[in-house]
């Protein structure tokens, strides 16, 4: 058995995204054995900012964290500036951590938790330009390749993919924190 199997996954995100920061993490959810869905503010599909394009399978006005067990959030400048204008999205993200269920964030990807108001005594990395953004939010903002604080995993870059993705598996494997 797989270390996903049974698990299902939102990626949260719209037009603009870092393309490699969807498909990497989406094949190796996938692969461990997990059921991806792409969760969006409207339906179709949504391309990436280098032209990957992929079909919108569930609009945030209708989705429901409670049908989840994990969220992962692609960066992207454009993505992640639309999408913390999305209530819905604001408010199926801080679901999540009501819920106390793991959430992986990359690059500016974080954006949207400062909207969510979850980074209060959290400690993450992000793409550097997030940093002011994410401490007066509350976070402890630090640079390292991966950061994981209770079911929070974050990452900085693409570059930083491999250990995201390695991150994401463990911690979506082992479910809600405390």
């Amino acid at each position: 058995m797989s270390e996903l199997s049974n698990k299902k996954v939102a990626f949260l995100l719209t037009n603009g995204y870092e393309d490699s920061e969807l498909t990497s993490p989406w094949e190796a959810v996938t692969q461990a054995g997990a059921e991806a869905v792409l969760v969006a503010p409207e339906k179709g599909e949504v391309e990436g900012k280098k032209g990957h394009t992929q079909k919108v399978d569930q609009v945030t006005a209708d989705a429901d964290a409670g049908d989840f067990d994990a969220l992962v959030l692609p960066g992207g400048v454009v993505n992640a500036d639309h999408l913390r204008m999305d209530e819905a999205a604001v408010a199926f993200t801080r679901a999540f951590f009501d819920a106390s269920k793991p959430v992986g964030v990359i690059c500016h990807g974080g954006w949207i938790l400062t909207d969510a108001d979850v980074l209060k005594g959290r400690k993450m990395t992000s793409y550097s330009s997030l940093r002011t953004d994410l401490r007066n939010a509350g976070a402890e903002w630090v640079d390292e390749e991966v950061v994981v604080d209770q079911g929070l995993v974050s990452s900085r870059t693409p570059d930083d993919l491999p250990a995201f993705n390695a991150k994401l598996v463990e911690e979506f494997a082992e479910g809600k924190h405390a």
